[in-house]
């Protein structure tokens, strides 16, 4: 830990090209140059914003049954999301190198071999290496018939120039021993890509702040239901007109909101985090240190990689 580092951080809250993998890319360029021109030292993307979160879709998920509807939403979806060694990846490398900043972009990914897609969190360095990639553990809700479930191989954290950065996509904020995971990890940037929109979120991303004792950037889509294809207006009949409000923000180890929350617009929050509060935080409260009480508690993840070196 460095005492006296002041690192600057983006946070991205904006409209996705819904359904659109080139589109997608585009956008995700023109944010990364953005980031770059204001400054920014490190810039996280939301939750699967390549090609988009769905929300308001149900796929016609009906228990013991798929119909052609169903399969064609799914092609759909499956076709625009992105192979981590894809040309599409390949082209958000580039533009990272050139901009000189790290990236954590969160993307519906798909493999080479089999059909199954993933909710991940692709962590890229400030030459545009890709250090590595958290895939969500456990979808939410009918989360569950589009993506597949990951494991403890996927919790990494990465010990880099800019401090020890580390997170978990949106529900699994709620999980409390994947989070203490990711404590253990000595996680000083956690990043919180999320599609929760509610005020209650703020809470959350608070709380995490404090008792992780880091910094929390969380990033949400801006999502209205005009911005989705025309193909989908009709499932979207009963949706309200803003379906994703956002509320991005980036909060302290004191708990202290640094910058956001944003409401109902798109937007670039940037803040400077100085690790000497990070430091200072941990006179009173330590959560892998003097208040482990590792004489009291055991814990162990499986598969969980150990923190890796940039």
């Amino acid at each position: 830990m460095t005492n006296n580092k002041i690192v600057k951080v983006g946070v991205v809250q904006a409209t996705p090209a819904l359904f659109d993998l080139e589109k997608s890319v585009d956008l995700v360029i023109s944010w990364i140059e953005k980031g770059a021109n204001d400054g920014c030292q490190l810039l996280l993307f939301p939750e699967s914003f390549i090609p988009c979160y769905p929300r308001g879709l149900d796929f016609d998920a009906i228990i013991g049954r798929r119909t052609d509807k169903s399969r064609n939403q799914w092609l759909d979806y499956w076709n625009n999301s992105v192979e981590v060694s894809s040309e599409s990846i390949r082209k958000i490398s580039e533009a990272i190198h050139k901009a000189n900043l790290f990236v954590g972009l969160g993307i519906t990914e798909k493999e080479s071999i089999g059909g199954s897609l993933f909710c991940s969190l692709l962590y890229f360095d400030n030459l545009g290496k890709l250090m590595g990639k958290h895939r969500k553990l456990k979808p939410t809700g009918l989360e569950r018939y589009i993506w597949a479930e990951s494991d403890g191989s996927t919790l990494v954290s990465f010990d880099t120039q800019l401090g020890k950065i580390g997170g978990l996509i949106c529900w699994e904020n709620y999980m409390p021993l994947a989070r203490m995971a990711m404590y253990n990890q000595g996680v000083e940037i956690y990043l919180a890509p999320t599609a929760d929109s509610r005020e209650s979120w703020q809470n959350s991303m608070q709380h995490i702040a404090l008792e992780g004792r880091c910094f929390v950037l969380a990033a949400n889509q801006f999502v209205r239901k005009s911005d989705y294809p025309k193909k989908y207006q009709d499932d979207l009949k009963d949706e309200p007109e803003i379906m994703s409000s956002g509320g991005s923000v980036i909060i302290s180890p004191m708990g202290e909101i640094l910058a956001g929350p944003l409401w109902n617009e798109e937007g670039l929050l940037i803040a400077e985090l100085d690790f000497s509060v990070l430091a200072k935080s941990k006179l009173d409260f330590d959560v892998v240190g003097h208040y482990s009480r590792k004489d009291v508690f055991n814990f162990e993840v499986n598969k969980q990689p150990d923190m890796l070196k940039t």
